[in-house]
């Protein structure tokens, strides 16, 4: 098998299209074979991390995905002593956990909605179900009373869908540049009060920790999802918060200098806006800036078989990096958790106990949220191909750049080179 078709098979598109894509890009930047360089790189990794669980090369995929498994629930039970033991349903051994991942992320700050001018959204729209569940009158008394930013976490689980979508984040499009500050991120470990209102919530999502863009926030709710492997995915989930909440707010900072766009741009960054018609045909090589997990949705997008690099997959890069600086930092372990370090994009087809071929996912958060999905083997393996897509854009161009071009092109959803 060709590297071109190695490549395609594991992102499930047209080896035509991979070998485009290089034949473009290597007369655009001079860089030769990169196809291969990625493809003998991916086979070094899984060689190096199969020696490392002790593992050949000739395995069943159950067998590696189970050793995996092990590995996170191993490196889970350490961070989760080195944490101090949070108990999941206090909300201050949460709101302790949070603050060391602030410390982790070097306490990064942004362009955030000013408080008062989110409690004058709140006057305007008053949340009706959150004011029964606290027992207040109306919105003067609840500001008096209460952290803005816990009523803004609770719009989320009580109010619903339709009334925030409708009516409340309406009132966005009026939003303008000046309504907004440069703060710190902060974080919340929401009080107890919440837990049982917050449950449906929570079901649906897969977890009880969320983030705020705009008002630079990440909340937790204080229970447990009773899954193994919980603290070392919740503890990834923040610090990958930390890198998305700023990679938004630079945005939003730059929109703040086209005043007569603003609101609009505002708007699609927060739905998370993805170009939804078929580009024309080009002699450039053509990418599209894809910033939501397209797959969770439908795996069978059209657009996850086009080249396009992932926002959200760079953030978990990113994270990743800051949870072996968090083992260095609480407690010299990082070289266990470095283990998961360059994963992100690595996997390879292996057989089934039955003999067919199955796709195995090195990343941590596929292993991990297969985890949370009862061991399914095959249910997530969409962080690690949209990882690869961005490991072939940056082996061209260099990550920084990467990050640079999805910035610039975000609203647009494409760009050429």
């Amino acid at each position: 098998m060709t590297s071109y078709e190695k490549i395609a098979k594991i992102l499930r598109t047209d080896k035509d299209n991979i070998r485009i894509l290089e034949e473009k890009l290597g007369v655009l930047t001079g860089k030769k074979n990169i196809i291969d360089k990625i493809v003998e790189e991916n086979e070094a990794q899984i060689r190096n991390r199969l020696d490392f669980l002790g593992l050949g090369r000739k395995i069943t995929a159950k067998q590696i995905y189970d050793a995996l498994i092990s590995k996170i629930e191993a490196d889970d039970v350490q961070l989760f002593k080195v944490l101090g033991s949070p108990r999941v349903s206090v909300s201050s051994d949460w709101q302790r956990v949070l603050e060391i991942a602030r410390d982790v992320a070097g306490r990064p700050k942004g362009f955030f909605l000013k408080k008062e001018k989110a409690v004058e959204l709140l006057k305007n729209q008053p949340p009706m179900k959150v004011l029964a569940a606290l027992g207040y009158k109306d919105v003067d008394e609840m500001a008096r009373k209460e952290n803005i930013f816990e009523i803004f976490s609770a719009l989320r689980f009580i109010e619903g869908g339709d009334w925030l979508n409708k009516v409340f984040f309406k009132q966005y499009e009026n939003l303008k540049p000046n309504d907004f500050e440069e703060r710190e991120i902060e974080v919340l470990a929401l009080s107890e009060r919440w837990v049982n209102i917050a449950q449906e919530f929570i079901k649906r999502k897969y977890h009880n920790i969320s983030h705020l863009k705009e008002l630079g926030l990440i909340y937790v709710i204080p229970l447990s999802l009773e899954i193994s492997g919980e603290t070392l995915r919740n503890f990834g989930l923040i610090l990958h918060y930390f890198n998305e909440i700023p990679f938004y707010s630079d945005l939003v900072k730059k929109f703040s200098e086209q005043t007569d766009d603003f609101a609009q741009n505002l708007i699609s960054l927060l739905r998370g806006d993805v170009l939804d018609e078929r580009l024309l045909e080009s002699d450039k090589s053509q990418w599209l800036v894809i910033q939501r997990y397209l797959a969770k949705d439908d795996e069978n997008d059209w657009r996850l078989f086009e080249p396009h690099i992932n926002p959200e997959a760079l953030h978990w890069e990113k994270a990743e990096r800051m949870l072996v600086k968090a083992g260095e930092f609480l407690n010299h372990f990082s070289a266990d958790l470095a283990f998961w370090q360059n994963l992100n994009w690595v996997g390879d087809y292996f057989k089934s106990e039955t003999g067919v071929d199955v796709l195995v996912s090195f990343n941590l958060v596929d292993t991990a949220m297969s985890l949370v999905k009862e061991k399914e083997l095959i249910k997530y393996l969409y962080h690690h191909q949209e990882a690869l897509w961005n490991k072939i854009f940056s082996e061209y161009f260099g990550e920084e750049k990467m990050e640079e071009l999805m910035k610039e092109n975000i609203i647009k959803g494409y760009f050429e080179v």
